[in-house]
């Protein structure tokens, strides 16, 4: 099995220090620890992890650069994909994770010490301390873009963006969520493809780029943006 630290190296040209290829192989070992008990992710088998999960999430560094000393906000972290994962890549970094289910919280907390908010979005948006105080908002398989925008918006300060993570329909959300991103004050600045290894489809880096405010209203109570996207 090619370890994490060559394909980072040759997929991203990210070259990870042996403190950071220790931290992974732990992350690694306690998930499948945890997924005896707790079912956090459907893909066990590691050479999947490393590459559906721990390459997938250090990809958000192509649009995003180093994010050491930014303010960096995962929206439905689950186990921890992007932002324990960009973490470990960027340690300085100031992060808040957000997730709804409790055990997922728990092993997120149990791998890294920082802020795990467990709650949805849609509060969290409106609370002073952190609503548009990000430098970056990210996010991987939670929403279609016209909610996932929504959803992260509000978090995001004046200049700065918000990262989504796509797959192969991520044009197509694109084009979707147009009049949600002009409402919420965003503007679509750049939409990458790249292709990882043993994932068969292209997979698409969409930054929307904070222009103004996002009015007050938004985001509005927890389910709505799901049930009328914007």
């Amino acid at each position: 099995m090619e370890t994490l630290a060559h394909l980072a190296y040759r997929w991203l040209a990210l070259d990870l220090s042996a403190a950071q290829q220790q931290a992974f192989q732990r992350y690694l070992e306690e998930l499948l620890h945890w997924n005896q008990r707790f079912n956090l992710t459907a893909i066990r088998e590691p050479e999947a992890i490393l590459t559906k999960h721990f390459l997938d999430s250090l990809s958000v560094l192509r649009v995003t650069g180093c994010l050491n000393g930014r303010r960096v906000i995962d929206v439905g972290t689950g186990a921890g994909f992007p932002g324990l994962v960009l973490k470990i890549g960027c340690p300085f970094m100031r992060l808040t994770l957000v997730e709804s289910v409790n055990k997922k919280a728990a092993f997120c907390r149990h791998m890294v010490a920082v802020k795990v908010w467990v709650g949805r979005a849609e509060d969290l948006g409106h609370d002073p301390a952190h609503r548009e105080q990000y430098d970056w908002a990210v996010a991987r398989a939670v929403a279609r873009l016209p909610i996932l925008a929504e959803y992260l918006l509000p978090f995001v300060r004046l200049g700065g963006a918000m990262v989504a993570q796509k797959g192969e329909n991520g044009p197509v959300e694109v084009q979707a969520a147009r009049h949600a991103l002009e409402v919420l004050g965003g503007e679509l600045e750049h939409m990458q493809g790249l292709t990882l290894p043993s994932i068969t489809e292209t997979r698409y880096l969409i930054v929307v780029r904070k222009r103004a405010a996002t009015p007050a209203l938004y985001p509005r109570r927890a389910g709505i943006p799901a049930k009328r996207p914007l």
